[in-house]
């Protein structure tokens, strides 16, 4: 493979000889190599278990599960905050950083979470009904039991289209429309799927 295949996904080309270290180091773990969403990315039986990327002021391990280790070096950080809720990173400054013995003990334990199957499930946020499709809910018991059964994908996706509405009219000709459809438990974009 040419050099400048195997640095597709940086195009940068930072941190070359920092990547390369790790995932020599990765190599002797038994982790697939390959490319996701333009980065190394390495798998245990096809799932995701750690990728890497050079940014502009380090370069970074990512753990696809990293809230589950221990990390008691605390190594680990959440890059963004209270929006990442599964993944934790790495973060290197030089090639020195590299502690291959811990870096190892990380990665071994990163694929035991996977062979556990050890996940988090996303949060579903509250759906807020519309006040005009509540009141229409309120004054027909089939239509709020039918909306009810529905999934949470297809409330929300009817709550939004009446949502939207800007004018009363237009409300009032949209639940005409889904009304039939909430009654018969299909969805608003189920002819689309």
């Amino acid at each position: 493979m040419s050099d400048e295949k195997s640095n597709q996904w940086d195009s940068r080309h930072l941190w070359t000889d920092e990547i390369a270290r790790l995932k020599s180091i990765i190599g002797t773990t038994g982790l697939v190599e390959t490319v996701k969403w333009g980065a190394p990315v390495f798998t245990y039986k096809g799932k995701n278990v750690l990728g890497m990327m050079g940014f502009k002021n380090y370069f970074a391990l990512w753990f696809y599960k990293g809230v589950f280790l221990k990390n008691k070096e605390g190594v680990l950080v959440s890059a963004q905050g209270e929006n990442t809720k599964s993944l934790r990173q790495w973060r290197f400054n030089s090639k020195e950083d590299i502690d291959e013995k811990l870096l190892l003990e990380y990665i071994h334990e990163a694929i035991e979470v996977e062979k556990a199957g050890l996940v988090i499930k996303p949060e579903r946020k509250a759906i807020e009904i519309p006040g005009f499709l509540q009141e229409q809910m309120d004054a027909d018991p089939a239509l709020a039991e039918a909306f009810a059964n529905l999934n949470h994908g297809k409330q929300r996706d009817y709550c939004e289209f009446i949502e939207t509405a800007k004018q009363e009219k237009t409300r009032v000709s949209r639940f005409e429309k889904i009304k039939p459809m909430i009654l018969a438990g299909t969805g608003l974009n189920d002819k689309y799927k």
